[in-house]
Order: structure tokens, then C-alpha cells, then sequence
């Protein structure tokens, strides 16, 4: 390799690493450390992209910052690349970890037993209830939160947890910073206002339950006015026989434009498709989507028309 191309890569791997990517590094580390436990010397992109979900190319993008690259063919070397993203996360040495709040969430995580081969030792559980001085959680003696300062001191803390409410959380935070930390896990539901030499992570169970659930929105039928509303095929549409007020129930018409002669104009200029019995499967009360039928520009509102004749309307 030449000596320019060297000092390229060398520059390159001295360069600041994107958020998106340190985001990633973890979960790299995770699926290598799980391909050396097995024995594994090797790893392709594809592997460690599949794990990430990420495409082969922005790992090997990713992998860049570290200065490796990988031998073509052949993949990344698991203990090298191992070494390298550990040493980039800062986890070739211990870090010291106070967790303030030990409620259920502050148990839970007191008590897990993951963080320790990860570089991360719990050294100090703190809490405001003068009735938890004392409790002994994961091995560990729950300190009444006056100690805060001397703890942090005495068991040189370097990043703090904060399980507490949400309304405690900010004079926490506060102390934390005051008393030299500067890396907190916030897991309390509110945004902590911190100096920029300070690294704040939230962690929003709610927020991320949330997100679930838009996302199981999308997979179920929506509905309209309580009524459920399911697609019919393309062109499908029954049509209005012109001053019945009925339907016909002749074979359905095409609607296949915005000139469709089947759409009727309602009295404020939007056009009408009656969705009723007439199609296949429809029951009274049950707004047929008309959205796949046709392409008719502006807003289709469908009516539904029951046996005894009156509908609903949905736009």
C-alpha cells in the first residue's frame, strides 16, 4: 500500500464518527461478540448488515471510521474488529455507574447482571425515600440521595442513571453535572436541560410504545364513523340509477375517470358513489373503500345504503 493511501486511511479513522454509526457500533459488537463466542474468525458486511438493518455498504461505510476494511472475498477479522469497536466505544476499561431512583425500573436495572461484561459497574444506588436506606439491590446498599455528592467522589462515578419522576429528575440532573458527572441515562419522561459538555440518552418506554402502536394502526382496517372499511376491486362500483334514490343491481359499473357517468354530484359539488349491498360481502352499516376504483381526482364520498333504503355518508 502506498504511503499516501496510508496516511488517508490513518486521517480517516482519527476522524469524528457520525452519531448514526456510534448508534450502530453497539449492535456490531453485540453479533461479534456472539460469532467469537462460537468460534468464528470471520464476518461478511452481509452479516453484520442483517443485525444492524442497514445495507453491506453503510457498514462497510460505518467499519471506515474505525480504519478497517475488511479483505475482499474473504470478510472482517471477528477479534480485530472486535478490539477496534470496543476500544472506539470506550469500553476497554470500566466505567462507573451510579443509578439514582430505585423503584421497579431502578430494581430492574440494579439487578441486571448484562452491564458488568460490558465495561459498566454499578457502584452506587441512590433514592430520596428515607425508608430504602439501606435495602441491599444486585449486592449493592441503597444510599439516601444526601450522599449523592460524596458517592460520586468517593467511587469516581462517570455516568449517572436517572430513575426517578419526572419531577425530581431536573435537580438531579443538576447535582449529577455539579458534582463532575457528565454522561447520564435519563429514563425519566421528561427532556433535562444540561451544558453542552454534558452527553444526555433518553430512554422513553412510553414514547417508544407509541411509535409501536402507529405502526400497528397501519397494519389493521381503518374506520369511518365506527364503520369498518375494507377495499373492493378496481372499476367495481355499483352506480345510483338517476332520481331513484336506489341502487341498480344490474352487473356494476366501470368507474374509469373523473367524467365517470355512474358518479353523481351531491348539492356541494362532490361527487357521490353509493357503496351498498350490491357489492359482494357488504353488510348494513359497513363503509365499502372505494379508493382503489377508479382515478377520479377531488373527494369520492361513498354512501352506503341500507335495506330500508337510507345511508350514511363518509368522505
Amino acid at each position: 500500500m502506498s504511503q499516501s493511501r496510508r496516511t488517508a486511511r490513518e486521517n480517516r479513522a482519527r476522524a469524528a464518527v457520525p452519531e448514526a454509526t456510534v448508534a450502530r457500533l453497539p449492535l456490531y459488537l453485540r453479533v461479534l461478540t456472539s460469532l467469537g463466542d462460537e468460534g468464528v474468525e470471520t464476518v461478511s458486511s452481509d452479516t453484520l448488515a442483517a443485525a444492524a438493518g442497514v445495507t453491506p455498504a453503510k457498514v462497510r461505510k460505518d467499519l471506515s471510521y474505525l480504519g478497517s476494511y475488511g479483505t475482499r472475498g474473504v470478510g472482517y477479522d471477528v477479534d480485530v474488529l472486535l478490539d477496534r469497536i470496543s476500544t472506539r466505544l470506550g469500553l476497554t476499561e470500566d466505567r462507573a455507574v451510579m443509578l439514582v431512583g430505585v423503584g421497579n425500573l431502578g430494581h430492574a436495572l440494579a439487578r441486571y447482571g448484562g452491564f458488568p461484561a460490558r465495561g459498566f459497574r454499578i457502584v452506587a444506588l441512590v433514592d430520596a425515600d428515607p425508608a430504602r436506606a439501606g435495602e441491599v439491590v444486585g449486592g449493592i446498599a441503597v444510599r439516601p440521595v444526601e450522599d449523592l455528592e460524596r458517592l460520586i467522589e468517593d467511587c469516581q462515578v462517570t455516568i449517572g442513571v436517572i430513575c426517578t419522576p419526572a419531577g425530581a429528575a431536573q435537580q438531579v440532573c443538576d447535582r449529577l453535572v455539579a458534582a463532575g458527572v457528565t454522561s447520564i441515562l435519563n429514563f425519566a419522561p421528561v427532556v433535562l436541560t444540561v451544558p453542552k459538555e454534558v452527553d444526555v440518552r433518553k430512554v422513553d418506554l412510553a414514547v417508544e410504545l407509541q411509535i409501536l402502536s402507529f405502526h400497528e394502526a397501519r397494519k389493521r382496517p381503518a374506520r369511518v364513523g365506527g364503520a369498518r372499511v375494507r377495499p373492493v376491486p378496481p372499476g367495481t362500483l355499483p352506480s345510483e340509477a338517476a332520481g331513484s334514490g336506489g341502487l341498480e343491481t344490474a352487473a356494476p359499473a366501470q368507474v374509469t375517470g373523473v367524467d365517470a357517468a355512474t358518479a353523481g354530484v351531491g348539492p356541494d359539488g362532490v361527487r357521490m358513489v353509493d357503496a351498498g349491498p350490491a357489492i359482494a360481502g357488504a353488510a348494513d352499516g359497513e363503509i365499502v373503500d372505494a379508493g382503489t376504483g377508479g382515478q377520479m381526482d377531488g373527494i369520492v364520498r361513498m354512501r352506503h345504503i341500507t335495506a330500508a333504503g337510507t345511508g350514511s355518508e363518509a368522505s
